[in-house]
C-alpha cells in the first residue's frame, strides 16, 4: 500500500492551479468550447463540482460522518449542478473542490494508513490512496479539458504524471476498447518520468512490465502524453512534438482504442 501523502500534495496543487484560472473567467470564457467534446468550460467545472460534492460525502461516510452517497442522492447532486447558471457552476466548483482538497489534507496518520472507502463501483473498499488517486485523474484529466479550451497546446503537469502513470494499470482494461484492427504489444517508453512498459493489444487492453525484446510496435512520448492518450485526449492538434510511434504503434489506431471518457 503506497502512501497517500504525495498523491494528496498533487490534489492540491491541481486545485489550486484550476482555481487561480477560474477566477479570471467572465461569463464569455465560461461559455467557450471545453477540451471534453460535449461541454463548455462551465459544464466541465459543474461535472469536477458535482464530483467533489459526491466524492467528500463518500469519504466522510467511511469516516462513520453519514451515509455513502446512493444512486438517486447523486441524481439530484447532477440535477441541481445541470440547473445552476455558468457562473453559479464556477463558483460551485470553488467551494466544492477546495472543501474536498481540505478535507484529504485534515485526515490524520491514522486516517491516512487505515481508512477504507467504499467507491460504489470498485470489487472491495479501496485504500486512501487509491481512492484520492481516482479522485486526482479525474481532476487533473477535466483541468485540461478546461486548459484546452484556450490553449491546444495544454499538458499535464510532471508532478500530477508522477503520480498517476502506474497508479491504477488495471483501469486500462476498462477504459480501452480493443479493436479487430489490434492484435499486437507495443513497448512504450515515458519521460517525466522515465518508465518503459508493454501495451498489449488483445481481446482485453492491458499494461505490464514483461517488456518483449522484439515487439510489434514502439511508442515514445512524454508520460502526461501517455496519460491523455489513453484518457483520448491526444488527438492531432493536442500532440506535442517528439513523439514517435513505429510498427503497430500508429496513433490513428490508439486514439480509436483509448476513445476517451
Amino acid at each position: 500500500m503506497s502512501s497517500p501523502d504525495p498523491v494528496i500534495a498533487a490534489v492540491r496543487s491541481e486545485h489550486d492551479r484550476l482555481a487561480a484560472l477560474v477566477r479570471t473567467f467572465d461569463e464569455a470564457a465560461l461559455a467557450r468550447p471545453s477540451g471534453a467534446a460535449e461541454w463548455d468550460i462551465s459544464q466541465v467545472l459543474s461535472h469536477l463540482g458535482s464530483g467533489a460534492e459526491i466524492t467528500r460525502a463518500t469519504v466522510l461516510a467511511a469516516l462513520g460522518d453519514g451515509p455513502r452517497p446512493g444512486r438517486d442522492e447523486m441524481e439530484s447532486i447532477w440535477q441541481t449542478w445541470n440547473g445552476m447558471t455558468r457562473r453559479q457552476r464556477a463558483d460551485g466548483f470553488l467551494r466544492a473542490d477546495e472543501a474536498l482538497a481540505a478535507l484529504y489534507e485534515s485526515l490524520d496518520a491514522s486516517a491516512r494508513e487505515n481508512l477504507r472507502i467504499d467507491m460504489g463501483f470498485l470489487p472491495a473498499p479501496a485504500d486512501l490512496a487509491t481512492a484520492v488517486r481516482l479522485r486526482l485523474s479525474e481532476l487533473a484529466l477535466h483541468s485540461w479539458d478546461v486548459r484546452a479550451g484556450f490553449d491546444e497546446r495544454a499538458t499535464l503537469t510532471a508532478g500530477t504524471a508522477e503520480q498517476l502513470l502506474h497508479g491504477e494499470p488495471d483501469l486500462i482494461g476498462w477504459i480501452g476498447k480493443p479493436s479487430g484492427d489490434a492484435h499486437a504489444v507495443v513497448v512504450v517508453t515515458t519521460t517525466e518520468p522515465a518508465s518503459v512498459f508493454a501495451l498489449r493489444l488483445q481481446d482485453r487492453i492491458s499494461v505490464d512490465f514483461d517488456v518483449p525484446d522484439a515487439p510489434d510496435g514502439t511508442l515514445t512520448l512524454p508520460a502526461e502524453a501517455w496519460l491523455r492518450l489513453v484518457a483520448g485526449r491526444l488527438g492531432p492538434s493536442h500532440t506535442p512534438e517528439g513523439v514517435v510511434a513505429t510498427g503497430a504503434a500508429d496513433l490513428d489506431l490508439l486514439r480509436k482504442v483509448f476513445p476517451g471518457y
